[in-house]
């Protein structure tokens, strides 16, 4: 009896020794911290408008979820509005600066010069030639390229709109809220990129004042579709 009470104790003091190990060896073991997740930092991205309305309220319309978008319209145009856009550059750290603008009756020169004096200050440029609703019009038209007046174009966006009894403001030139939505609707954001970057590419660029109807607005929405 008594060498099976001592086998008992023998038993019990060696399974407190096992836990008595045990518990120093977790004290002594590193303390490994998870990390926590960092989250990515937002892009910054300035769009710099030649128009103080239209461009404006079509681009604060879209919602990003990776990216901050700050768009400003200056009502500057062309060289002015690319220098302007170089000085708010300068003004706050930003992934990328973009500047659009319209040929309208500028001087071929000064047009073809502001392209290319953004392109050397590492600026990105989304044009229109002749204006920025050519951009409205592809969403619901396939046009080919070609001559078109600006003074056709809000007679033929509101050709388009009618039918959905949308209207657009021709005088001043807001982009609505269901303007926007209809233009997302029915893949005719896509329709509008394929046929601005199809339209584009049958152009050499020598001169982008001379090549009416065009426009690379395209660009600056691909890149937008990117934060979403």
């Amino acid at each position: 009896m008594k060498d099976k009470k001592a086998a008992q104790k023998k038993k019990k003091e060696a399974h407190k020794k096992r836990l008595l190990q045990a518990k120093k060896r977790r004290r002594s073991a590193p303390v490994l911290s998870r990390a926590e997740p960092s989250k990515p930092e937002k892009a910054n991205i300035l769009i710099v408008c030649e128009g103080e309305v239209t461009e404006p309220s079509y681009f604060q319309q879209f919602r990003l979820s990776s990216a901050t978008i700050k768009t400003v319209g200056e009502g500057y145009n062309t060289i002015t509005l690319v220098q302007r856009a170089i000085e708010l550059s300068r003004e706050e750290a930003y992934d990328q600066v973009w500047c659009v603008f319209d040929k309208d009756d500028f001087p071929a020169q000064d047009f073809n010069n502001a392209i290319q004096i953004a392109a050397a200050s590492g600026l990105k440029v989304a044009y229109s030639n002749q204006a920025f609703e050519y951009w409205l019009i592809l969403h619901f038209d396939d046009h080919q390229g070609g001559g078109m007046h600006r003074n056709q174009y809000c007679a033929k966006i509101n050709g388009y709109l009618k039918v959905f009894g949308i209207n657009y403001d021709c005088k001043g030139k807001r982009i609505s809220d269901d303007l926007f939505e209809l233009m997302l609707a029915e893949g005719r954001q896509q329709d509008a990129i394929q046929r601005a970057k199809r339209n584009y590419d049958r152009l050499d660029h020598h001169s982008p004042a001379s090549e009416e109807s065009s426009t690379t607005v395209f660009r600056l929405v691909e890149e937008m579709l990117k934060y979403q």
